[in-house]
């Protein structure tokens, strides 16, 4: 039976109660949990972490522009089911002419059609007990893509090419699954109505500390301190694009290797800044605020 026990993180991932909550739904009523959010706020890290405190397998499907259902599902090796028939000719052919040594196939067998069916992550979760399903920014497939999977969300059920195999579960053994958007697209109506819905919202000051914590727990308040503070100025100065939670994360990953004196002297100088900045016109954006404002910085984040 699925594990629908509450869940609310791990010492590596901070569930907030509103996540909590709509996962653990997601779990008891069998159905995909669709959490959209803008990029860095912890979306594809729920199912991995999910799964490696749970001990459970994960699947991962990384949509992109020419994702397909037969990737996700299953595809028909038609090349090898090819060279098995030409093989098993050959190997009948040999034994016409009193020759013992045959070509292998490799134990398949062209009249076995299920030897030839290549399981993707869906159908490989579908078929193991207990695991974990992420489809991650699905926003980033084709339209067709979400409408495609809508038999088998509705219907928990795959239909395997060539061979016809079924392979389906019932809503107490549906995998978690766990589906992730950016939102630069729209996806379809049906499609969100067959998932329980969830918006990570980006964190407060407050939840960002316990985030921080829970990656760097052995870091210097006064650094933790000086380091949030000047990121959410960063985030509030109209950069073309904000830094997010994972990039402040290895942006204290790569101070703490100083004494904390050093590690604040560095944040407050924006050393290390392209862990947190990611386009030239935000770059200069910054270099002209420090130009025009060079104590700016020390000033936002209370340092002297």
């Amino acid at each position: 039976m699925a594990r629908t026990e509450y869940w609310e993180g791990s010492e590596k991932y901070l569930c907030d109660k509103g996540l909590a909550q709509a996962f653990h739904m997601a779990r008891v009523l069998g159905m995909p949990l669709l959490i959209e959010g803008e990029p860095g706020t912890g979306k594809t890290e729920l199912p991995i972490q999910y799964a490696a405190d749970n001990d459970a397998e994960l699947f991962v499907f990384a949509t992109g522009s020419k994702s397909n259902v037969e990737q996700f599902v299953a595809r028909f090796d038609h090349v090898k089911y090819l060279r098995d028939s030409q093989i098993e000719i050959l190997n009948a052919q040999r034994s016409e002419k009193g020759l013992d040594k045959k070509l292998s196939t490799g134990g398949r067998h062209s009249e076995n059609l299920q030897d030839y069916v290549v399981k993707g992550p869906g159908a490989q979760a579908y078929s193991s007990p207990h695991s974990v399903l992420l489809i991650d920014e699905i926003d980033k497939a084709p339209r067709e893509f979400p409408n495609d999977l809508l038999f088998a969300l509705s219907h928990r059920k795959f239909i395997m090419p060539e061979s016809g195999e079924e392979i389906s579960v019932d809503e107490k053994n549906m995998p978690a699954i766990v589906i992730t958007s950016n939102r630069e697209q729209e996806l379809p109506t049906a499609f969100k109505g067959r998932c329980i819905y969830h918006y990570i919202h980006f964190p407060e000051p407050d939840m960002m500390r316990q985030i921080i914590t829970k990656h760097h727990p052995r870091m210097d308040n006064k650094v933790v301190s000086v380091a949030i503070d000047i990121f959410y100025h960063l985030r509030s100065i109209g950069l073309e694009r904000a830094p997010t939670t994972r990039e402040i994360l290895n942006w204290l990953s790569y101070v703490k290797q100083y004494s904390n004196e050093e590690a604040i002297a560095k944040i407050v100088k924006l050393e290390g800044v392209g862990a947190l900045i990611k386009t030239q016109s935000d770059m200069e954006l910054i270099q002209k605020k420090i130009l025009t404002d060079p104590d700016d910085f020390s000033r936002r984040s209370n340092y002297n």
